[in-house]
């Protein structure tokens, strides 16, 4: 097939591994059960932009990263996706627990510099240290702010904020959108180098009740895709966390899943303007 119009190559990589989960296991199991509703004739490969994967977006998928749930594992997380990045791809990856996003970002601020973040999340993941696990799937923001590997972090749909984390949040200087002030125009989109990271229990059970956390009141799919289309140029990378196949009904997650990776790939690719 031929490719038009695309400016960067977009590498999907899954990462199996959910060993700093905090309540239930069953994330390691999501890339591909997310891979195989992105292939599904249930729908095509167009983004709402209209850019396709395969044609308008040149998108590769290199598979699962062999993790182990051992100590190398952060590293190889991080050399995976520096060694993407330096190849001139737009990694996107497929959790697994949020504690991938902590060595996915520190290898692209290894290529890019320090980037901004736009984090979708029923929580804010900034514990310093959650149940002694200082890389718990609750703490990767923490260790990404302390690293300095994001200069901006936006985070959107936060409906659990505790006294600590408020208390991280204000020491890290993080601008957060709770759930109960949330609008659409209320979110601010930072600049480039834009990373976004989606866990999925952003959103409301409802509309995705394959996750290990269900947390009432949250986003709608719509309420997302609305803030991804305010974005309007290339981001430097993206993941899809926390999706637990054995907490779905009828594959419904892992569809909303691939919806997001068709429009995170679109931003890849070239933005929405």
């Amino acid at each position: 097939m031929s490719i038009s119009g695309q400016s960067r190559r977009v590498c999907l990589i899954g990462l199996p591994t959910d060993s700093h989960s905090s309540f239930l296991r069953g994330a390691a199991s999501a890339p591909p059960a997310i891979r195989a509703a992105l292939s599904s004739d249930h729908s095509n490969r167009a983004s709402e932009s209209g850019l396709e994967l395969g044609d308008d977006i040149c998108f590769e998928d290199i598979g699962d990263l062999p993790l182990d749930e051992s100590a190398a594992d952060p590293a190889r997380i991080r050399d995976a996706v520096s060694a993407a990045a330096s190849d001139g791809a737009v990694p996107i990856l497929l959790g697994g627990d949020h504690m991938v996003t902590s060595p996915i970002v520190a290898g692209l601020a290894a290529i890019h510099g320090p980037v901004n973040i736009l984090h979708f999340d029923a929580h804010p993941d900034l514990y310093d240290d959650f149940d002694g696990d200082p890389l718990s799937h609750a703490s990767p923001f923490a260790r990404i702010m302390e690293a300095g590997h994001a200069t901006r972090l936006v985070q959107v749909g936060i409906r659990t904020m505790n006294r600590h984390c408020r208390e991280q949040a204000a020491r890290f200087g993080v601008e957060v959108i709770e759930m109960r002030d949330f609008t659409v125009a209320a979110v601010p989109i930072p600049p480039a180098p834009l990373y976004i990271s989606i866990d999925l229990d952003a959103l409301d059970p409802a509309f995705a009740p394959g996750v290990s956390h269900h947390e009432p009141g949250g986003l709608s799919v719509r309420d997302i895709l609305g803030v991804l289309h305010r974005v309007t140029g290339p981001i430097v990378g993206a993941d899809v966390v926390e999706y637990n196949p054995a907490r779905d009904i009828n594959g419904m997650t892992a569809t909303v899943a691939a919806k997001l990776v068709k429009e995170l790939s679109a931003l890849a690719g070239g933005g929405n303007g």
